[in-house]
């Protein structure tokens, strides 16, 4: 049996999830959360096979959690489901240490295999991802962002504050806008306003 966690701040998509998963006679979802600092805290007291996890989400969120679950429990197979971009974040994901990445599109069979594929010790993404990564996106400015600025960059696509970032990611505004500026300068953008302008252009977000 392969017991599952799911994580994503929305209840409609955890009620669309558990009901794909509860068809399968070898799956069982364990846990739930709708953020992820919940996310984190049913890591550290539970066992899971695999966790899915919403890059975008409220309290600890995004790459940082996937770095913060795999060292909770380094043995914990991670699948992010994401509505962000396979070829801009995938890469990123399985460096952060997921074992797979599927974008939230995608068919609920592809799931369902995705997460057995993972169950398995094997590492699931789509061919277009798989195919991005074998040619390398060598060249593009934001390749060279961290992931902090990547996430910073994210958020402020949503429309978020820097005071608002600082809150969601537990940095300080100051910091935050070390981040931002740091963007701005790799990105080679003049203003907040370019900057999101680039990070739509390049399907960032």
């Amino acid at each position: 049996m392969i017991r599952v966690l799911l994580a994503d701040d929305h209840q409609i998509v955890r009620d669309g999830l558990r009901r794909i998963l509860a068809a399968q006679a070898d799956v069982e979802v364990a846990g739930e959360a709708a953020d992820g600092d919940q996310a984190l805290a049913l890591v550290r007291a539970n066992d899971y096979d695999v966790a899915v996890l919403d890059l975008s989400m409220p309290g600890l969120a995004g790459l940082d959690l996937v770095k913060r679950v795999k060292l909770e429990k380094p043995t914990l197979r991670v699948l992010v489901l994401s509505m962000h971009g396979e070829q801009q974040y995938a890469a990123r994901a399985l460096k952060a240490g997921a074992s797979g990445y599927l974008n939230k599109d995608s068919a609920a069979e592809q799931l369902v295999g995705a997460l057995r594929k993972v169950a398995g010790g094997g590492v699931h993404l789509s061919e277009t991802a798989a195919a991005g990564l074998v040619a390398g996106t060598r060249g593009a400015l934001h390749e060279t962002l961290s992931d902090r600025e990547i996430e910073v960059l994210r958020l402020l696509v949503e429309g978020l504050t820097p005071a608002q970032i600082g809150k969601r990611l537990h940095l300080s505004v100051k910091t935050v806008s070390t981040h931002k500026t740091r963007a701005q300068d790799k990105l080679g953008a003049g203003s907040t306003a370019e900057l999101v302008r680039y990070a739509l252009e390049h399907k960032l977000v």
